[in-house]
């Protein structure tokens, strides 16, 4: 059984404070911690339910699908592995009906490097404070293949359990990073391209090889700082009565329509 200070190290790791003072995060979840450990992805301790203790050990010998040069490819420590019973689960559980996975991993956030957005597609987020949306955000810029995700440090922490649930596997694809926006765009040589209800068509928008994408927060936009910072103010075409789009919808059409024209 676990102890009483196991249960509640686990358990407190629901909070940012606490996360950020253990330097430790929890993902729980069968489907997504077999994304993550399909990616390898260097978790310290896995507690499993017995039901689940052979697939989880079976996964964790799959070969990486990690894309090299990624902050994540350093060789992953062996996690330690703790069968537990399902009434254990249940008191170290941070979901209301649990599951039978839950993992540990370390906090790794990797410092973005001085002209690090003069190249490649850069998804770039601004105040985006719904965890849901920065996990899909995450996903999003795995499927298009962008280089980098950089979050202003007002969004959804990344290692939110909710953050990385929606992102699956891309939390351990995708190259991200926090820093403050204002400072990151200033002096770029490549195109900003901020979405804004007020921009122009995005269809229009011609290819680009390199480039910054910001997606502004889910009530105000884009923030006063940044919006100073961007070359081009884009939007999607509206054809009905809705007033918005979700911040991840918006997004996903604007790096379709950049990677199209990109070929």
């Amino acid at each position: 059984m676990l102890t009483k200070e196991a249960i509640q190290r686990l358990r407190s790791m629901r909070e940012k404070k606490h996360r950020e003072a253990l330097g430790l995060f929890v993902v729980e979840g069968e489907k997504v911690v077999a994304e993550l450990l399909a990616a390898q992805f260097p978790f310290v301790e896995i507690y499993v339910t017995p039901k689940w203790s052979a697939v989880v050990a079976a996964l964790s010998a799959q070969p990486a699908k990690r894309k090299a040069g990624t902050a994540k490819t350093a060789p992953a420590e062996k996690p330690v592995f703790h069968e537990i019973t399902p009434e254990d689960m249940e008191r170290v559980s941070h979901f209301p009906a649990p599951s039978g996975v839950l993992a540990v991993g370390r906090i790794a956030r990797e410092p973005l490097a001085a002209g690090g957005l003069d190249r490649g597609l850069t998804l770039a987020l601004d105040g985006v404070q719904d965890a849901g949306n920065v996990g899909t955000l995450l996903r999003i810029a795995d499927w298009f293949g962008l280089d980098r995700v950089v979050c202003s440090p007002d969004c959804a922490d990344l290692f939110n359990q909710k953050v990385i649930n929606a992102s699956m596997g891309s939390f351990a694809r995708v190259r991200m990073h926090t820093a403050p926006l204002a400072t990151a765009l200033a002096g770029l040589k490549v195109p900003v391209l901020g979405c804004d209800l007020s921009g122009s068509d995005v269809h229009a928008v011609t290819a680009l090889k390199d480039a910054v994408i910001v997606i502004g927060s889910e009530g105000q936009g884009l923030s006063a700082a940044v919006k100073p910072l961007v070359t081009k103010f884009v939007t999607i075409p509206r054809h009905g009565g809705a007033e918005s789009l979700n911040a991840a919808v918006a997004a996903a059409i604007v790096c379709d329509n950049l990677r199209r024209v990109r070929g």
